[in-house]
């Protein structure tokens, strides 16, 4: 198996070079919110293990909250580069160094510290900036299997449609032996390719291993510790609750028309929401807790393809930045944002009140886990007032037109294909599938 990972890389930007970089970027863009892939700056099309990517400037919109709070408000524009990627972050960055070294000088000149001459690779190394929480879709599935799983469906479809009258007097088993003997065929002939798994990186598996012992035995070793301090940790998180100031303005239509000119050009579509954490160490504490048990269960837990009950998510991540003042969310999912929200409220509901009940101006929550998002009007205040353009973003060609459902089903055509035989109810089932 290959497993997926993810870079991102951040830097300040030189205010006077702000206008030069929103140039450069939008000259990689057909127009808006519609990447061209073979850009002059970073040709993503010739990345094959590039799933998705983006280019943006942290511009948060909601820094004069924190004044409520009396927090500083003076943080630096940032521009960030990320993506998610098949196998590993440093041979990915190795490959993008070498492949587009001019364009990415060209974006990275614009930022404070870039030296024209230094070692490029080297530069994206120290600017990394690690997530505390992420999900992957399913894990394995690489841009290639995407693309060749694709096209044997397309195959499949058009030979059912040749065959579709003999086909119909066939006994579901007898259809999965015919179809499963034209793929052969059609393998044979190399006008088919079904690519086999990579063996696991041992580094990898056992950091896996390493991570999904280690966190339980650590919260098992401290659970003594914890439960004398959960009393007074809940009176601390109930008072904060009760006197939080709440800010949840109507989000001004214009700014909501400048998100959407960018949105819903494809079946997929991009989010990043940008926010302050509430002071004190409670609330970090919460936020830490909370989003280390996302991500402990997205590796571990959930079943591929599904953050809690939600399928449409491709990629997500939750990165802390200045020194945790602040959070930003990045997500590649399926569907409009009005049904992605609807999918946060009614599916994972007590799970987003816990990662962002300790967001500045997130509608308050009742024990940290109740109430918050349930009010939908106040919530997609916030998470509207949250979001911010992205001014690249790129997905790979063999997303094209397909739903994480569709690459699940995809992969299950796959599956049923490759078996040997099957019984009569997994006939059935497989048959229903295409």
């Amino acid at each position: 198996m290959t497993p997926q990972s993810g870079f991102m890389v951040l830097a300040p930007i030189n205010p006077e070079r702000e206008t030069e970089l929103r140039q450069l970027l939008d000259s990689m863009n057909d127009g808006p919110g519609q990447v061209n892939p073979n850009n002059a700056l970073i040709p993503f099309a010739q990345f094959e293990e590039l799933h998705f990517a983006r280019l943006l400037i942290l511009d948060d919109n909601s820094l004069k909250d924190r004044a409520i709070y009396g927090l500083p408000g003076d943080f630096p524009l940032q521009f960030a580069f990320l993506g998610d990627i098949d196998g590993e972050e440093e041979t990915f960055l190795k490959e993008l160094a070498q492949r587009a070294p001019e364009g990415l000088r060209r974006l990275f000149s614009c930022c404070r510290d870039f030296d024209p001459d230094c070692d490029l690779l080297a530069w994206m190394k120290r600017h990394r900036s690690l997530a505390i929480a992420s999900f992957v879709n399913c894990r394995g599935r690489t841009v290639r299997r995407i693309r060749e799983e694709a096209q044997l469906r397309e195959t499949l479809d058009r030979y059912l449609t040749e065959k579709a009258a003999t086909l119909a007097q066939m006994s579901p088993r007898e259809v999965h032996a015919k179809l499963s003997e034209f793929v052969a065929a059609e393998k044979s002939a190399g006008r088919l390719t079904l690519s086999g798994e990579s063996p696991t990186p041992i580094a990898w598996w056992i950091g896996n291993t390493l991570h999904m012992i280690c966190l339980p035995l650590l919260v098992l070793l401290a659970l003594p510790v914890l439960l004398l301090a959960l009393p007074f940790y809940l009176i601390r998180v109930r008072y904060l609750e009760k006197t939080d100031v709440e800010i949840c303005p109507k989000v001004d239509p214009a700014y909501s028309e400048m998100l959407a000119v960018a949105e819903d050009h494809f079946v997929t579509n991009q989010y990043t929401a940008f926010g302050s954490r509430k002071p004190g160490l409670v609330r970090l504490l919460t936020m830490i807790g909370a989003l280390s048990v996302v991500n402990y269960a997205a590796r571990h837990i959930t079943r591929p393809g599904h953050l809690g009950r939600i399928r449409t998510i491709h990629f997500a991540r939750w990165v802390f930045l200045d020194g945790k003042e602040r959070m930003i969310f990045f997500s590649n999912y399926d569907g409009s944002v009005e049904s992605y929200m609807d999918d946060f409220i009614n599916k994972t509901g007590f799970g987003l009140n816990a990662a962002f009940g300790s967001a500045i101006g997130y509608p308050r929550t009742r024990w940290f886990l109740f109430d918050g998002c349930a009010d939908e009007r106040k919530f997609k205040n916030f998470n509207r007032r949250h979001t911010i353009p992205t001014q690249v973003w790129y997905k790979a060609t063999a997303y094209l037109g397909l739903t994480a459902v569709d690459l699940d089903r995809n992969s299950r055509i796959r599956k049923g294909v490759e078996k040997p035989s099957m019984s009569d109810a997994e006939a059935r089932e497989w048959v229903a599938l295409l």
